[in-house]
């Protein structure tokens, strides 16, 4: 019997890069690098604002938590990649295909959480500058970052599990890495119960980029009042809004791809557009931050420049 045709194989098959060995290792020495890149500019912001103490504010604390979250979600990806483009097998184990689910996908929805909650922080810091500290206590900062962290947990939780349940008729995933999605498609039987959570899951987080975008739409009335709020708007709300834009549409792409892709378009443009959010998010977030707030750019010059000094 095929291995398609198994009921719950042990292992599944992902769709690899059709190419040469030679052309296999330029893709780990080009893949590998961009990871390191990855791993390094989250790390220089992550570092910078623990250490140094002007950074250790409401914003600039949920900024480092995105960057965590960056290097967790890159980290269900990147590594089996790597050794798949080495190895020339692309297979996962059932077991961890679901973990690889779970990490891409609650990291995800963490984006969007932490991006949830930095919103309602600068809110608070242009329309009620009087309360702000009384507001973001840093009790109240701990909360909002285990919120960031555990509704999407939870969520991924669900949904894995009950689609783990599942008797799957098939065992090769249409992509580089495991998809919920994908997997669902393979099952034998209906899967109302997993289509009615999956849906509820995504109109929640619509609804917090809803949410996100009526509080600006809030800060930018508030802001053609002063000129003072018009600068701080721009200098802290448009990265904001940049990562915002950059993670929906990276999220719509894959969505897009898993329900809607098409095998007639070309295997290196389907590969990108199910790849973009986990390619573009983990480096232009912290880029964007860096480059675009002053003050956490000017700390970390000053922090690599002291320690490069020591050395």
């Amino acid at each position: 019997m095929a291995l398609d045709n198994m009921p719950n194989s042990t292992v599944f098959t992902l769709s690899g890069i059709n190419a040469s060995r030679e052309s296999r290792y330029v893709f780990f020495c080009i893949t590998f690098l961009y990871y390191l890149v990855i791993i390094a500019v989250n790390l220089i912001i992550i570092v910078t604002v623990a250490l140094r103490k002007p950074l250790h504010e409401p914003m600039y604390v949920f900024l480092c938590n995105l960057c965590l979250n960056g290097l967790y979600g890159t980290s269900g990806f990147y590594p089996k990649f790597l050794y798949d483009l080495l190895s020339g097998v692309q297979e996962i184990s059932r077991s961890g295909c679901f973990i690889q689910v779970f990490v891409i996908y609650s990291a995800v929805l963490c984006d969007f959480s932490t991006l949830s909650v930095m919103s309602y922080d600068r809110s608070v810091a242009i329309c009620r500058p009087l309360e702000y500290h009384t507001v973001m206590t840093g009790g109240k900062v701990l909360k909002f970052i285990v919120f960031s962290w555990i509704a999407p947990i939870i969520c991924m939780s669900v949904l894995v599990f009950v689609s783990s349940g599942l008797t799957l008729c098939g065992s090769h995933i249409e992509k580089l890495y495991c998809e919920s999605w994908a997997i669902v498609k393979m099952s034998c039987f209906p899967t109302t119960l997993y289509n009615v959570l999956s849906y509820i899951v995504i109109l929640t987080y619509a609804g917090n980029s809803l949410l996100i975008m009526f509080s600006y739409v809030k800060l930018i009335k508030i802001s053609l009042k002063s000129s003072e709020n018009r600068k701080k708007i721009m200098q802290t709300c448009t990265p904001h809004l940049l990562s915002l834009s950059n993670v929906t549409v990276a999220l719509l792409f894959d969505v897009m791809y898993s329900r809607y892709g098409s095998r007639d378009i070309s295997q290196g443009l389907r590969h990108f557009l199910a790849l973009e959010f986990l390619i573009v998010p983990p480096l232009l977030n912290p880029l964007i931050y860096g480059l675009k707030l002053s003050k956490v750019r000017n700390e970390v010059l000053r922090y690599v420049r002291s320690n490069t000094v020591k050395f």
